[in-house]
């Protein structure tokens, strides 16, 4: 089997880069040949169509394309191959459904000139624009072979909005590497992780705010629970209209008193995840949803630091954004709803007080991460562009 992967793949920095690589290789490993022949072009739609003409469709069984994070290369090239290719199997997994690319390449006229006008126009122009955008991901829902998503609430939510048959969407779980069990550190101190992108929106602040409450009620807790903040920055993320997010961090501990109770791992090597992440009892994810995007749909995907966390035999408390509630939901974590830091404080004083629940959510938490690992994922994936390729069940 001969595969086209449209993904971004390292040294791009995000989530989706990290899966796709993952996901090549697994492949690669049970035979399957994966192209990238597009990887590197720019994602507008002209650099795409000739892109395009330079590569031998005929020469590939099925292209596969991954969509989220913001991105529309891989969206408008699948786009263009249906056009180009009716023929030609497409594929996509979409990370962050209920829509599959949630803004257009181009506003119409006149609202492009809204977009050089202050905040809050801009983002008016994409909210007026939206009926344009939802026909188009319709469009290209239709003409793909089949759509998967990581989450059953996924799979239902793209189902209704893209107005999809019955059957279309598939569910694969979000997989993991295989990572050698490492016990719980001793429970005397209780450490919590944060791991993920460090960035506005992800309810860092949240985080901190609960934990200062909590030591607030509980000050017998302070000096028995330490929060760590790890993971990666880039400018274009920690620097923005708000100014510098780590510096607004790092001024939120200092006013809530924190500094002693605060470790931080930024920007952490790719060797060091499964180590730092073993390194403690429990982590934490409390995101909050875009209100921004809220206006445009909901998103239903799930997280790759808990796939890190099941892979680590580690449970997780989030908060009820995305589909987090279904991926804690039996028994490797606790959720709470979002944005409510009185409900986080509760979570965290519950785990302090009864610290062996940490030890109850690792366990399950190891149970799926040996449910989900790449091999077994990458057979699936396997099978199922089998089907789409013969034009099997589901298939075109």
């Amino acid at each position: 089997m001969r595969i086209a992967l449209l993904a971004p793949l390292p040294p791009e920095k995000n989530g989706i880069a990290d899966y796709a690589n993952h996901f090549k290789l697994a492949l690669e490993q049970l035979g399957v040949t994966v192209l990238t022949p597009l990887s590197g072009v720019e994602g507008s739609s002209a650099a795409i169509k000739r892109a395009i003409g330079t590569f031998d469709w005929h020469s590939v069984d099925l292209v596969h394309g991954e969509l989220g994070g913001g991105r529309l290369g891989e969206f408008l090239a699948l786009r263009e191959l249906h056009k180009a290719y009716p023929a030609l199997p497409l594929t996509a997994t979409v990370h962050d459904p209920e829509r599959m690319v949630w803004r257009r390449e181009r506003l119409p006229f006149p609202l492009q000139l809204m977009e050089r006008l202050p905040s809050p126009l801009p983002q008016a122009a994409v909210v007026l624009a939206d009926p344009l955008t939802l026909r188009e991901e319709r469009q290209v829902a239709a003409g793909l072979t089949r759509l998967i998503t990581l989450t059953r609430l996924g799979a239902e939510c793209l189902s209704q909005r893209m107005r999809l048959a019955a059957g279309k969407v598939a569910v694969i779980n979000h997989a993991n590497l295989a990572i050698a069990p490492a016990p719980l550190p001793p429970l005397d101190t209780l450490r919590l992780l944060y791991f993920g992108f460090i960035y506005r929106g992800k309810g860092i602040e949240d985080l901190l705010q609960a934990l200062a409450d909590m030591f607030r009620q509980a000050p017998e807790l302070r000096g028995r629970v330490r929060l760590t903040l790890a993971g990666g920055t880039a400018a274009e993320m920690a620097f923005g209209a708000g100014g510098n997010y780590l510096d607004q961090l790092h001024s939120q501990i200092a006013d809530l008193d924190l500094a002693d109770a605060i470790d931080w791992r930024l920007n952490l090597p790719a060797d060091e995840i499964a180590a730092t992440i073993q390194a403690h009892h429990v982590m934490m994810l409390p995101y909050r949803e875009s209100k921004k995007l809220g206006l445009l749909g909901r998103q239903r995907g799930t997280s790759g630091a808990l796939s890190w966390a099941a892979a680590c035999g580690r449970g997780a408390i989030t908060s009820n954004a995305r589909a987090f509630a279904e991926e804690v939901a039996s028994g490797n974590g606790a959720t709470y709803p979002q944005g409510d830091v009185a409900a986080l404080c509760a979570q965290l004083l519950r785990l302090a007080r009864t610290p062996t629940l940490a030890r109850d959510w690792a366990e399950r938490a190891g149970e799926i991460g040996r449910e989900r690992l790449w091999p077994s994922t990458a057979q699936q994936f396997r099978q199922l562009f089998k089907q789409a390729i013969m034009g099997g069940p589901h298939g075109a």
